[in-house]
């Protein structure tokens, strides 16, 4: 499979022991290493702060793919995604979220233009799957023709206990081939 395009955020988590307002800072930017097929995603987004032990929900913001590569057959693409670990301070277990504990789902397509089928890899939470290794995120399963497709994931980070109190950082990987 040639990789068309890859595109990376960073998400941050602050855990401490009570919950803070934190607003999200989303950028978004690209890059083409294929011409016709570009995907972007939100480049920072700060999931808020959460408690020790528990579970902190977000939504990533949009994620775009726009295939204009025209009367190419067979005009198909997958997105996957994958993450890092999540990590404050210097190393150690107790610093680390591991991916296994971060989990995913698309949601279903917020925008679709072009000819094709569009299907989404965990249109809802019940779907959701864990980043412990890459994912299907969305795919164009067939047509032709110039497309676009855009869609708004969410993540649930579980929260270990005995975990440091601090702000954890991670990368969410969104590639299309």
């Amino acid at each position: 499979m040639r990789l068309l395009a890859a595109l990376l955020g960073v998400i941050i988590i602050l855990i401490s022991p009570a919950p803070a307002d934190a607003a999200p800072a989303l950028r978004t930017f690209q890059v083409t290493l294929t011409p016709g097929v570009d995907i972007t995603v939100p480049a920072v987004v700060n999931l808020g702060a959460g408690l020790v032990g528990g579970t902190l929900t977000g939504q990533l913001g949009r994620v775009e793919v726009s295939d204009f590569r025209g009367p190419v057959n067979p005009n198909t693409w997958v997105a996957t995604v994958s993450a890092t670990l999540f990590t404050t301070g210097p190393g150690g277990a107790q610093r680390t979220i591991t991916r296994d504990r971060i989990s995913y789902w698309s949601g279903p397509a917020v925008r679709s233009t072009g000819g094709g089928t569009v299907v989404p890899g965990q249109p809802t939470a019940a779907q959701a799957v864990t980043l412990a290794a890459t994912r299907e995120a969305f795919r164009k399963t067939g047509g032709n023709g110039n497309n676009t497709v855009a869609w708004v994931p969410s993540v649930r980070v579980a929260i270990p206990t005995g975990i440091v109190a601090g702000t954890y950082q991670g990368t969410i990987t969104h590639s299309v081939a």
